[in-house]
C-alpha cells in the first residue's frame, strides 16, 4: 500500500474539480424548499403544497447524493468551487489573508453523512406532511416546512464544506433552525423555554469552536481542509520521526472538542437535548437522528488527524463519551415519558460515539452514527405516531397493549424492530456498530482504557433493560389506555379509553415507518461488504485523507488493531480476542437486559400503571431511584450553581448601572438643565426686563475689563 501520508498530500493538493460542480445542487435544493414555503406562507396556502414541495426537492437532493456517490469511486478528495465568499487582506505575506468560498470537499466521510442526512430528512418530510396536518388552516405548516428546510441546508453547509468558516455557518445555522423547530409551538411556554435552553446551552459549545477555528487559522495561516490537512501530514511526519507537535495543534483540538460536546448534547453540555422534545415529533426524530446531534461527531471525525496528535483531548473525547453514555442511560431506566426515554437514549448513543472516536476506531463511530440515524429515527417516530394518535399520550404508564389494538400493527413492528437495534441484539445493525467500538476499546494500549470497555458494556445492558421497558410496556399487556392532554370528556376529565377512540396512523406515517424499518435491518448488511476495511463505512473512512493519516498516527487504534488481533489469537485463542469474544459478551449481557424487562415489565404487569415488580423494585431501591427518575438532579444543580449566581450577579451589575454609569451620565446633562432653568425665569417677555440685564452685564464686563487692566 501507499504511505499514506503521500496519499494524504496527493489528495490535498488537488486542484478543484469542476466535472463535479453539479454537486452544489445538494445544498441549494433545501434551499430553495426553504424559499418557496416561505413564499406560501405569505401568499397564505392551506393546503399540503408545501410539505409535498419539501419531500420533492429533498428526494431530489438525495437522488443527486447517492448518484454523486456511486460515481465518487471512493478514492481521495475532490472540492467543488462555487462562488467566493470572504476575502479580506491586511498584508502580502502568509496568513495575512482570510479567504473562505462557497465550496464543497467531497470525500467518503462526506458521503457517509449526507447519504443518511438527505435520506432520512426526506422521510422524516413525508412524515410530516400527515403529522403536521393539523396546523394547515393556521398558517404553521408552511412555516414548519420552511424552517425544516433551511434546517437541512444549513446542515449540508456544515457536512460539505472545504473550509471551517463555511462549515461555521452551517453550524450556528442548525442552531438557530434548532431554536426555530424545538419553539414551534411558541405561544406554549415550555416549548418557548426549551427552545431558549437549547440555544443558550449550545453557545457554550459554540465559543470553544469559534476560538479553535481562530485559532487554527493563526497557526495554520488558512481554513482550508486541503491546506491544513497537508500541514498535518507534516507534522505527523516530524512526531514519527521523534519530534513533537507544537503546542497550538495539542490546543485546537481541546477546543473543538468543547464545541462537539456541545453540539452532540455530552457531559456538562447535554441538559438541552432531553428538553428538546417540547417541539414537534418529527423535529426530534430530525435533530436527534439525521442532523444537529451529529454534528459533534462529524466535526471530531473531520479532524481526527488532529485529535491524533493531541493525546490529551483523545483521552478526554473517549472519557466523556463514556461516562455520558452511562449517566444517560441510568436517567433514560427511570423515566416514564416515551419520547424522554429516546431523548437519554440518543445522549448515550452519542457517548457510545466519542468513545469510539477516542480510541481512534474511526469506523466504528461513523458505522454507528450510520446505524443509529436509522433505528433512531424509528422509534422516534414510532413515539410520534402513538402521540398522534392518542392525542398526545407519551406517558407508558397510561397506554399498554396497543399492538393488539386493530391499526396499530405496523407501529408495533417499528417499535420493536427499532428496540432490537438500539439494544444491540444479534444480527441487528446496532449489534454490529456498537460492538465495534467496545472491542477497540479492551484492544487500545493505554491507562483506563480497558476500564472504559467495560463501561460500555455495562451500559449495553442498561440500554436493552430500558428500551424493552418501553415496548413491554406500550404494546404488550391488558389492552388499556388513556387520552393524552389534547383530549378531555364532557366532564373535564380524559376518558380513559371509554369515550376516547384512538386513530390508526394514516399512509404517510406507515409508509415511513416500513421503509425506516427496512433500513434499519438492511444497515447491518454493509457490516459485511468490504470486509477487508471492516465494512463498506470501514471502506469510506479508510479511503478519506481524514482516514488515511489516522491510519498513520499514534501507533494505536485501528492502525494497530488488526495487527494485534493475530498477536492476540495465537497468544490467547478466542478470548485473547476482544473483536471475537465481544460479540458473544454483548449478545449475553443484552439478553439479560431484554429478560429483565420483559420479567419487570411483562410478566409482572397487573395494568398500564400497576407492575408490583417493578413497583416495588422502585421502592427498594429509593433513593437512587428517585434521583435516577428526577434526572440526577442535574437542572437543580446547574440552576443552584450558575443559573441563580448569573441571575445574582446580573441584577447587582443593573444596580451599578443605574447608581453609577447612568448616575454619571444623568449628572453631566443634570448641570446645563440646572443652569437653564436658573435663567428660565428672566425670559418672561418684558422688554424693560431685557434693557436692565443686557445693560448689568455691560455694566460687568467694564468693571472686569478695567480690573485686569
Amino acid at each position: 500500500m501507499s504511505d499514506p501520508t503521500t496519499m494524504l498530500l496527493a489528495a490535498s493538493a488537488g486542484a478543484p474539480d469542476s466535472s463535479v460542480a453539479w454537486l452544489l445542487q445538494v445544498p441549494l435544493l433545501p434551499l430553495l424548499a426553504c424559499l418557496l414555503c416561505g413564499l406560501f406562507r405569505a401568499w397564505g396556502v392551506t393546503s399540503k403544497l408545501p410539505g409535498y414541495t419539501t419531500v420533492l426537492l429533498l428526494a431530489v437532493a438525495f437522488v443527486v447524493t447517492l448518484s454523486g456517490y456511486l460515481s465518487f469511486g471512493g478514492h481521495g478528495a475532490q472540492v467543488v468551487h462555487g462562488f467566493d465568499w470572504l476575502r479580506v487582506s491586511w498584508g502580502d505575506g502568509p496568513g495575512e489573508t482570510l479567504s473562505a468560498g462557497f465550496s464543497l470537499y467531497i470525500d467518503s466521510l462526506t458521503w457517509l453523512w449526507m447519504l443518511f442526512v438527505t435520506g432520512l430528512a426526506t422521510l422524516i418530510a413525508l412524515y410530516s406532511t400527515e403529522y403536521m396536518a393539523e396546523d394547515q388552516k393556521t398558517g404553521g405548516y408552511a412555516r414548519y416546512f420552511s424552517f425544516f428546510s433551511l434546517f437541512v441546508f444549513m446542515m449540508s453547509c456544515l457536512v460539505m464544506s472545504d473550509n471551517l468558516l463555511l462549515l461555521y455557518l452551517g453550524w450556528e445555522g442548525v442552531g438557530l433552525c434548532s431554536y426555530l423547530l424545538i419553539g414551534y409551538h411558541y405561544t406554549k411556554p415550555s416549548a418557548v423555554a426549551a427552545a431558549k435552553k437549547a440555544f443558550i446551552v449550545n453557545r457554550v459549545g459554540d465559543l470553544g469552536l469559534a476560538l479553535g477555528l481562530m485559532l487554527t487559522f493563526v497557526h495554520f495561516g488558512t481554513l482550508e481542509y486541503r491546506e491544513i490537512f497537508a500541514r498535518l501530514a507534516e507534522i505527523q511526519a516530524v512526531v514519527e520521526a521523534g519530534g513533537s507537535a507544537p503546542w497550538q495543534v495539542e490546543l485546537i483540538p481541546l477546543l473543538l472538542m468543547v464545541g462537539a460536546f456541545g453540539k452532540s448534547a455530552q457531559l456538562p453540555l447535554y441538559v438541552w437535548l432531553p428538553d428538546a422534545m417540547e417541539g414537534p415529533t418529527p423535529v426530534s426524530a430530525l435533530i436527534h437522528a439525521a442532523t444537529m446531534v451529529t454534528a459533534g461527531v462529524y466535526l471530531v471525525a473531520r479532524f481526527l488527524p488532529m485529535f491524533a496528535l493531541s493525546p490529551a483531548a483523545l483521552g478526554t473525547v473517549a472519557w466523556v463519551g463514556a461516562g455520558t453514555a452511562l449517566l444517560a442511560a441510568t436517567i433514560g431506566m427511570a423515566q416514564y415519558d416515551i419520547k424522554r426515554v429516546m431523548a437519554y437514549s440518543t445522549v448515550s448513543q452519542l457517548g457510545y460515539m466519542f468513545l469510539g472516536l477516542g480510541v481512534l476506531t474511526a469506523t466504528g463511530a461513523a458505522y454507528h452514527v450510520f446505524t443509529h440515524a436509522f433505528f433512531k429515527a424509528t422509534l422516534f417516530l414510532a413515539c410520534g405516531a402513538v402521540m398522534h394518535g392518542f392525542a398526545g399520550q407519551l406517558d407508558l404508564r397510561r397506554l399498554s397493549g396497543l399492538a393488539k389494538v386493530p391499526g396499530w400493527r405496523v407501529t408495533a413492528v417499528a417499535m420493536l424492530v427499532g428496540c432490537l437495534c438500539l439494544a444491540g441484539f444479534v444480527g441487528t445493525s446496532g449489534f454490529f456498530s456498537k460492538d465495534m467500538i467496545l472491542a477497540e476499546a479492551f484492544v487500545t494500549p493505554g491507562p483506563g482504557y480497558r476500564l472504559l470497555g467495560w463501561i460500555g458494556l455495562a451500559t449495553a445492558g442498561l440500554t436493552a433493560y430500558y428500551a424493552f421497558r418501553v415496548y413491554f410496556r406500550v404494546f404488550h399487556g391488558p389492552v388499556e389506555f388513556h387520552a393524552g392532554e389534547e383530549h378531555h370528556g364532557d366532564d373535564g376529565h380524559d376518558d380513559h379509553g371509554h369515550g376516547f377512540h384512538p386513530h390508526a396512523p394514516g399512509w404517510a406515517i406507515n409508509l415511513v415507518l416500513i421503509a425506516l424499518v427496512i433500513g434499519s435491518l438492511a444497515a447491518a448488511a454493509p457490516y459485511f461488504i468490504d470486509k477487508e476495511h471492516h465494512g463498506w463505512v470501514g471502506g469510506l473512512v479508510h479511503s478519506s485523507t481524514a482516514g488515511e493519516i489516522v491510519r498513520a498516527s499514534a501507533g494505536h487504534g485501528e492502525a494497530a488493531a488488526h495487527a494485534g488481533e493475530a498477536a492476540a489469537a495465537e497468544h490467547g485463542g478466542f478470548f485473547g480476542d476482544p473483536h471475537r469474544w465481544m460479540f458473544l459478551a454483548s449478545s449475553v449481557v443484552g439478553a439479560i437486559g431484554i429478560l429483565l424487562a420483559w420479567v419487570i415489565h411483562m410478566t409482572g404487569r397487573v395494568s398500564a400503571d400497576r407492575a408490583p415488580i417493578a413497583d416495588a423494585l422502585k421502592a427498594r431501591l429509593r433513593p437512587w431511584s428517585t434521583l435516577a427518575e428526577k434526572k440526577w438532579l442535574v437542572d437543580e444543580l446547574y440552576d443552584a450553581l450558575i443559573r441563580r449566581p448569573l441571575r445574582l450577579l446580573a441584577h447587582i451589575l443593573a444596580l451599578i448601572d443605574q447608581a453609577l454609569v447612568d448616575g454619571l451620565v444623568d449628572g453631566v446633562g443634570f448641570a446645563p438643565r440646572l443652569f437653564g432653568k436658573s435663567l428660565r425665569p428672566s425670559q418672561n417677555g418684558l422688554l424693560q426686563n431685557y434693557a436692565v440685564g443686557m445693560g448689568g452685564g455691560l455694566v460687568f464686563i467694564l468693571l472686569v475689563v478695567w480690573a485686569l487692566s
